[in-house]
């Protein structure tokens, strides 16, 4: 029988609308050979490496009735030049032309009926420079430490030599009838579990306390912008002389301070006790980071952390943080993923669709945004013999929410990328702008 879908993936699946797509991404820029970086060689690279994470020539198959998960089954139809694909800028292209064609192709929701991912070779930017943008759903990564298109796409070296092509040939797709006996097992196989994983997650909903307020969370339409910047990572990695105090601890810092500046920038109220709750989730497992530090999946653990916007020194403010993350490390204070969706390991996926739904409703009352951070690697990486110089996150935006920041870290730079909804944030590069104050003031203070 084909692979059956993981329950956090259903739930990814089940979330989507045509204004919360819930596609991760990353922007990469990269640094040529002389020889340069067509789509063609690109393509090329990705059918030499494809077959690494086979699950990217898959769809998704839904069960008739919606008696059970969904299946993973072949793309009989699996055209590499409809996922991989050559756009531009006018020559030469500058970031705000780049952050908003990353904006508009981002906005739109993948092709269900295909492999549910995108590449994007963007051509025209400065200095003879090109940009590679993925668009991939968290259902074809297994979580912070899965593997995602983009890690085998890239090298230690830019003289890899071109491997053979391996030869595919899709499986024969399961009928209606084969799927319907499959679902009817797999029910059977389950008969007394779901009414106490419906108990767990009412408890789990039960338990959490309301997020304050914030014009942060607003509704998103069709529209994003996107905006990004990097410092450097020793700055960060000074912070830890403090006690007790991690890189990450340093990063939602950073983020607490922008986005104290950023509302009094706006004019909105600051008390002395305002926070702005944030969902950051982290690896519970060892293993290889995420290149965008974006996807969520059974090995993340989620915390709600209230970052202290009131607070005006930004000393306090990390000390404040630092001490939130250390209570949230503790055994039993963070949920896993797995158990966050518990309800939808045994239910149909009917009921998965309306489950995760509701508690979608619930999140501006749960929390104000999402911010991801995952370290990836401290040296040189290639891409079909073109460096890559910058690498920026995309973290979707869940329903009630505004803004959302992916993190990470990458040969010697910390990089922020910024998705947020069109309306909601039209000063979206202020915030970005800010984030460079923050660590300048951070950094200041600690001297």
């Amino acid at each position: 029988m084909s692979d059956r879908l993981h329950p956090v993936d259903v739930s990814f699946l089940s979330a989507e609308t045509p204004n919360t797509p819930m596609h991760v991404g990353g922007l990469a820029i990269l640094e040529p050979a002389r020889s340069g970086l067509d789509v063609a060689g690109l393509r090329r690279r990705v059918e030499q490496r494809i077959s690494l994470v086979p699950r990217f020539r898959q769809r998704v198959r839904w069960v008739l009735g919606g008696l059970t998960q969904p299946v993973w089954v072949d793309d009989s139809r699996f055209d590499l030049a409809y996922h991989v694909r050559r756009t531009g800028l006018p020559t030469p292209g500058s970031d705000e032309q780049l952050h908003a064609l990353v904006g508009r192709l981002l906005a739109g929701s993948l092709d269900r009926s295909r492999p549910l991912w995108e590449l994007y070779l963007v051509e025209g930017l400065r200095d003879g420079r090109v940009a590679v943008l993925t668009k991939s759903h968290p259902a074809l990564v297994d979580g912070v430490g899965g593997v995602d298109l983009l890690h085998v796409l890239l090298d230690d070296s830019p003289a890899t030599a071109d491997g053979v092509t391996p030869i595919w040939r899709p499986a024969p797709e399961p009928g209606p009838a084969e799927l319907m006996v499959d679902a009817a097992t797999h029910l059977v196989r389950h008969p007394g579990q779901l009414v106490g994983a419906m108990k767990g997650a009412g408890r789990l909903l039960a338990s959490a306390r309301p997020a304050p307020a914030s014009p942060l969370n607003a509704e998103p339409g069709k529209q994003r912008r996107f905006a990004s910047t990097h410092t450097d990572l020793d700055r960060y990695r000074a912070l830890r002389s403090r006690p007790n105090v991690t890189v990450n601890d340093a990063v939602l810092a950073t983020v607490a301070g922008a986005l104290r500046a950023w509302l009094l920038y706006r004019g909105e109220p600051v008390r002395p006790d305002s926070v702005i709750r944030a969902l950051v989730p982290t690896s519970v497992r060892g293993g290889p980071p995420a290149a965008f530090g974006a996807d969520v999946g059974a090995n993340v653990a989620t915390s709600l952390v209230d970052l202290p916007i009131g607070e005006p020194n930004p000393t306090v403010r990390l000390t404040q943080i630092a001490y939130a993350m250390r209570a949230h490390a503790e055994p039993g204070r963070r949920v896993g993923a797995d158990a966050l969706v518990k309800l939808s390991g045994f239910a149909p996926a009917t009921l998965n669709a309306m489950a995760v739904r509701a508690a979608s409703g619930l999140s501006r009352r749960l929390f104000n945004l999402v911010v991801t951070n995952a370290p990836g690697p401290q040296r040189p990486l290639f891409v079909a013999g073109a460096r890559l110089r910058e690498i920026y996150p995309f973290v979707p935006l869940a329903p009630g929410q505004g803004l959302a920041i992916g993190v990470t870290s990458y040969d010697g730079q910390v990089y922020y990328g910024l998705n947020a909804d069109w309306d909601a944030m039209p000063d979206l590069d202020v915030l970005a702008g800010l984030l460079d104050e923050s660590i300048d003031e951070l950094t200041e203070a600690m001297v």
